[in-house]
């Protein structure tokens, strides 16, 4: 990347960084006062399945099309135009119901439509970072962003409680309406050339879109780097949804036993994401530290079902906070560097899809098993299974061979041409 792009970046990234926890924090407002909302107004589980439904299975679709859009335009203009459409469509929405039109519909396509450009915007988003910042500080930029992503999961219930009490839902969409748009208006401060392809024009859409599975299913650091954050977020989606319950049943049902609950998994992945950014740039095998963190979640999701002392039970969800922040951050950072620009918003839309559909996929099965058996058993499981999966992965020598590859320096030689089998594919797993 030319040097004159990346002149000012921590100016640039700084703004990037405001203008994203701004919008996000808009994002978690709606999120949290919607969902106690539609509890409070309708006391069925059916209307809170049907808002999981609106609310992330259109960014699973669209990331499809997020991914492939986000490298053929211009990536800031993606997001630009994201948050403003969601600005102006909640406004509208909320105008509606300030009038008296109140029906369930409003909200579940007040879901859809910020779903619908999450979908578009995410891909951007992640693929953008390496415009505005040397590839030196994309971990330290990662883990900066996954940080903000955590404090923001701490604070909005608190503001979302106080907002939502004092108002109602029509005040908390009105006030993400703004910080959209303000988000869009930091944004639009900081530069940002349009990437341009070497086949720019000559590609069509769905030639595109199969460019960016093929080029996932045949890179083998990529595929696998998928497979080991597909295994987390379906292992932890479990974790994660059935931990509330497990205090409910085992610790008492006590609302500051739930609240502490849900603080000590949000301080370990804020505490995780602010390593990151403080030490990111001294980690050398960044590979084997996402590695043993996966390793470390399925232990202390062990941990967590045999946990008896509720104490003991928080600090085993902390640490399952901080590795995970350990694992992600190096992940969207490895993307970062080893996936040519002109991909990285198709692979981003990929792991898009991954995030937005693993969770729920992981509650299908989990969620009725609950029902049958005890928590702890379905966590000691989910842990079980995780460790067992990834020792299965790195049995196989081949994605050993492709997750080792990736912490070798570029400027040197991966492997010997002789010792390469058909299966590892170095030409394309390197740039």
């Amino acid at each position: 990347m030319p040097a004159v792009e990346l002149s000012g970046w921590k100016r640039n990234a700084a703004i990037f960084l405001a203008g994203q926890t701004v919008s996000l924090l808009g994002s978690m407002l709606v999120m949290y006062a919607v969902m106690w909302h539609l509890t409070i107004e309708t006391r069925s589980g059916s209307v809170l399945m049907l808002s999981l439904v609106f609310g992330m299975l259109p960014q699973a679709f669209m990331s499809i099309f997020g991914g492939v859009w986000a490298d053929r335009h211009h990536r800031k203009f993606l997001i630009m135009g994201s948050d403003a459409t969601i600005a102006v469509a909640t406004l509208i929405l909320a105008g509606l119901m300030a009038s008296g039109i109140d029906d369930l519909w409003i909200i579940y396509l007040a879901l859809a439509i910020r779903s619908i450009f999450a979908g578009i915007q995410m891909p951007a988003v992640t693929a953008m970072i390496p415009q505005i910042a040397p590839e030196s500080q994309l971990l330290r930029i990662n883990g900066a962003f996954q940080t903000i992503q955590s404090a923001m999961a701490l604070l909005a219930p608190a503001l979302a409680a106080v907002i939502y009490a004092s108002m109602d839902i029509v005040a908390v969409f009105f006030i993400d309406a703004i910080t959209a748009l303000i988000g869009v208006g930091l944004l639009a401060l900081v530069p940002v050339a349009r990437l341009v392809r070497p086949d720019q024009g000559k590609v069509s859409y769905f030639g595109d879109l199969r460019a960016g599975l093929k080029y996932v299913s045949t890179h083998a650091h990529v595929r696998w780097i998928l497979v080991l954050f597909t295994l987390v977020m379906v292992m932890v989606g479990a974790p994660s949804y059935l931990t509330p319950l497990m205090v409910t049943r085992t610790f008492g049902d006590e609302v500051w036993k739930l609240t502490a609950n849900e603080l000590f998994w949000g301080f370990g992945m804020l505490a995780g994401g602010a390593a990151m950014a403080t030490f990111g740039p001294k980690i050398i095998h960044r590979m084997r530290l996402m590695v043993g963190s996966v390793v470390l979640i399925g232990l202390f999701v062990v941990g967590l079902g045999v946990s008896t002392n509720m104490w003991v039970f928080f600090v085993f969800g902390l640490l399952i906070g901080f590795a995970f922040s350990a694992l992600s951050a190096p992940a969207m950072t490895i993307l970062q560097e080893r996936v040519e620009p002109e991909m990285q918003g198709r692979v981003f839309g990929i792991v898009g899809i991954v995030m937005s559909v693993a969770m729920p996929l992981s509650m299908v099965v989990f969620g009725p098993l609950a029902d049958q058996f005890s928590v702890e058993s379905l966590l000691v499981l989910a842990g079980l299974l995780l460790f067992l999966m990834v020792a299965g992965i790195l049995a196989i020598p081949g994605a050993r061979r492709s997750l080792t590859e990736v912490d070798v320096p570029k400027e040197q030689p991966v492997v010997p041409a002789a010792s390469i089998t058909p299966d590892e594919e170095p030409s394309q797993g390197t740039k």
